[in-house]
């Protein structure tokens, strides 16, 4: 396989991810990557450094570890002995094992990898034919994910040729893409002990009226629909609320930081409060008719965008309720 089919393996692969749905890192992702590496020689073996130009393919076994496929062809590659300024040609195909940190809402993961590579060169100082080497290998390095789908790595890695007994390194950069997999379903909610009924209010005539009502101020996670088990609560009280007061309604209203275009956080904004009003409705009961969803985006701050603190702030879905008692 050489060069031009290598790179156009991984850019199919890109286009193919970017059409799918469902796009997430964690359990179950696949990852693709394109990447360029410095090889550096062991000084005994006559020849000179180059660069190795390839691409992988991964998949996520727990949130944490992957499993992937690598293939790369190496260029600008030379003999340093009597023979002959020669140009090496070959590849080097790998499996590897990676161990990610840190959790998936973070941007920055460092790794640690570990497997096993077969090189196949030509043109070998002082051989003939091509030349066949077995290599264990392990690395370290760090992701940076820019969203839940595309990431740029750097990474370095210590190659222990088995047949040579000598040892050569690799330091590289490469941009991917993940996807096919998504968070794990949340645990069912604690039960929530429902609320004391109201006193009935004594009988008088021409009694006055009071205005009661309930608020609800759930928090997302950054470029996140999912709502958090921490809150549940807040919804079932809402709900609990409604199922009481059955003259009631409510819109459940999404919002978002500043991060990211218009367009796309107003689309997140609805995907919020569609969730919450999922909950609600599926969940506890509350009729569909009942309950409405917006999204207004990032146009409704109510903190300051500037600062991490105040984006978590933002990143909300309100609701509100109110019904006529008597007092």
């Amino acid at each position: 396989m050489n060069l031009k089919n290598t790179l156009g393996v991984v850019i199919g692969s890109f286009v193919a991810a970017s059409s799918m749905g469902a796009l997430a890192q964690g359990q179950g992702a696949v990852e693709v990557e394109a990447f360029g590496k410095r090889y550096m020689t062991d000084s005994s073996s006559d020849m000179s450094n180059g660069n190795l130009l390839g691409g992988s393919v991964g998949y996520y076994l727990t949130d944490d570890v992957s499993l992937g496929l690598s293939y790369g062809e190496y260029h600008d590659i030379r003999s340093e002995n009597g023979t002959g300024n020669k140009n090496i040609k070959g590849n080097l195909a790998g499996l590897d094992a990676t161990y990610h940190f840190g959790g998936q809402d973070e941007a920055l993961r460092p790794y640690v990898s570990a497997g096993v590579a077969h090189q196949n060169i030509s043109n070998v100082p002082a051989r003939t034919g091509r030349d066949h080497s077995t290599f264990a290998n392990v690395g370290t390095g760090v992701k940076y994910f820019f969203n839940d789908n595309f990431y740029a790595r750097a990474g370095l890695d210590g190659m222990y040729n088995i047949d040579a007994n000598q040892t050569e390194w690799a330091a590289g950069m490469g941009v991917g893409m993940n996807f096919g997999g998504g968070s794990k379903p949340a645990p069912a909610p604690a039960p929530v002990a429902a609320p004391e009924p109201m006193p009935e209010p004594v009988a008088q005539v021409e009694e006055p009226m009071e205005m009661v009502r309930v608020e609800l101020d759930v928090k997302f996670d950054f470029d996140k629909a999912q709502v958090k088990q921490e809150s549940y609560g807040d919804i079932k009280s809402l709900a609990d609320f409604m199922n009481q007061y059955p003259q009631t309604t409510t819109t459940v209203e999404g919002h978002t930081d500043s991060k990211g275009s218009d367009a796309y956080n107003q689309k997140l904004s609805e995907q919020r409060a569609n969730a919450v009003r999922a909950v609600l409705v599926n969940q506890y009961g509350v009729p569909a008719e009942r309950v409405n969803a917006a999204g207004y985006g990032e146009s409704r701050p109510v903190a300051d965008n500037a600062t991490d603190a105040g984006r978590a702030i933002n990143r909300r879905v309100e609701a509100e309720v109110e019904a006529q008692i008597k007092q």
